[in-house]
C-alpha cells in the first residue's frame, strides 16, 4: 500500500482547503518544490499533486510551481485540477508528470474521458470525488446526479486503469477514511482504487490496510504530514510493518 503525500496549489502556494471549501483555507509552504524535496528524502515514492485553481477554472493555472516540482525531484507526479482536454493533459505530460488526473471530464463529456483513457492508458487516473455517496465535479463546487459507484464501474468498462477515491466530507479533517465508500467501489470494479480523504493518524492507515479483500493500492495523506501527525517517512515504515 503505497503512501502518495499531497501538495495541493493555490496562488503558487502549497495550501490545504477542509472538505473542499475555498473559503477555508490555510497556506503551509510558499514553495511547493522545497516541499516535493522533503517528501522525496523521506522516502515517497509517488507525490500527489492538486491545482486547485485550476479545478475551479477548468484549466490548470500553476504551471510554473508544476514545473518546477517535476524537475526537482527524481520520483513520478500525478497532477490533477483542471484537466479537461487531451491538450491539457499532453502538456502535462510533455512536462514530466508521470500521470494526470482527470476528475470533472468523467461525468461533463464521457467521449473524451473514453479518449484519454484510450490514448494515456496507465498514465491516466480518473479521479473520483464523491460527496454522500454522489460525484461532484468543477472543484468539488457543483453537486451531480451521478453516484460514486455507478461512475466507477462506468469508467472501468471504457477504459480507466485506475480510480482516486475522495470522500469530500472526510477530506481535510483528520477525521478518519470513510471505509463504507471506500468498501463499495472497491468491492463493484476490479481495478485498482488509491484512497483520499480524512488520513488524521497511522490507525487510519492500519484500517486500510487490513481490509485485505478491498485494500487500496495506496493512500494519499496531506494535512496530518503538515500537521505533524506523523511524517511520510514514518506513514512508509508503519505500513512496511504491518507486513511484515
Amino acid at each position: 500500500m503505497l503512501i502518495l503525500p499531497a501538495i495541493d496549489l493555490r496562488g503558487g502556494h502549497c495550501v490545504r482547503l477542509t472538505q473542499g471549501d475555498y473559503s477555508q483555507e490555510r497556506i503551509y509552504d510558499s514553495d511547493p518544490s522545497k516541499i516535493a524535496r522533503e517528501f522525496e528524502a523521506q522516502g515517497a515514492s509517488w507525490i500527489h499533486v492538486v491545482d486547485l485553481d485550476g479545478a475551479k477554472m477548468g484549466e490548470p493555472q500553476n504551471w510554473e510551481s508544476i514545473e518546477r516540482i517535476v524537475r526537482g525531484v527524481n520520483i513520478p507526479i500525478e497532477v490533477g485540477g483542471g484537466v479537461r482536454s487531451l491538450e491539457t493533459a499532453h502538456r502535462l505530460l510533455s512536462l514530466g508528470v508521470a500521470r494526470v488526473i482527470v476528475g470533472s471530464k468523467l461525468i461533463q463529456d464521457i467521449e473524451m474521458a473514453t479518449e484519454m483513457f484510450s490514448e494515456f492508458g496507465e498514465r491516466v487516473v480518473a479521479g473520483i470525488d464523491a460527496r454522500n455517496g454522489q460525484v461532484a465535479i468543477g472543484g468539488w463546487i457543483e453537486q451531480s446526479a451521478t453516484g460514486a459507484v455507478e461512475l466507477s464501474q462506468e469508467i472501468e468498462s471504457l477504459g480507466a486503469k485506475r480510480i482516486i477515491l475522495t470522500d469530500i466530507a472526510q477530506d481535510g479533517t483528520l477525521g478518519g477514511p470513510n471505509l463504507t465508500l471506500l468498501d463499495s467501489v472497491s468491492c463493484a470494479i476490479s481495478i485498482p482504487v488509491i484512497h483520499s480523504g480524512g488520513i488524521g493518524d497511522l490507525e487510519d492507515l492500519k484500517l486500510l490496510y487490513d481490509k485485505a479483500y478491498m485494500r487500496p493500492e495506496g493512500v494519499i495523506v496531506g494535512r496530518a504530514i503538515y500537521e505533524g501527525k506523523f511524517s511520510v517517512e514514518q506513514a512508509i515504515q508503519f505500513v512496511a510493518s504491518l507486513g511484515a
